[in-house]
């Protein structure tokens, strides 16, 4: 994997990191996708419920940051929450 991450899973990491107790085991990768990227996000077990939040509304506003900067850049891109 390159050395440079991409600004979205920068973006992706910040996010998800001021999220969860264990911050040291967020891990965002960025995955090529069949039309446009995905982004996988993983964190501690204890901490998936930070990261998805009350009926998922959590995830939902980090997927529409995401999509906000992708498309800034002419992109898309899609997020996975990992478990």
């Amino acid at each position: 994997m390159a050395s440079s991450t991409s600004p979205l899973v920068d973006l992706v990491a910040l996010v998800a990191r001021a999220l969860v107790d264990h911050p040291d085991r967020v891990i965002v990768r960025e995955v090529a996708g069949d039309r446009f990227p995905r982004i996988e996000l993983t964190v501690a077990r204890e901490d998936i419920g930070k990261v998805i939040g009350k009926d998922g509304r959590t995830a939902q506003s980090i997927r529409t940051l995401l999509s906000a900067a992708a498309s800034k850049s002419g992109r898309r891109a899609h997020l996975d929450i990992l478990d």
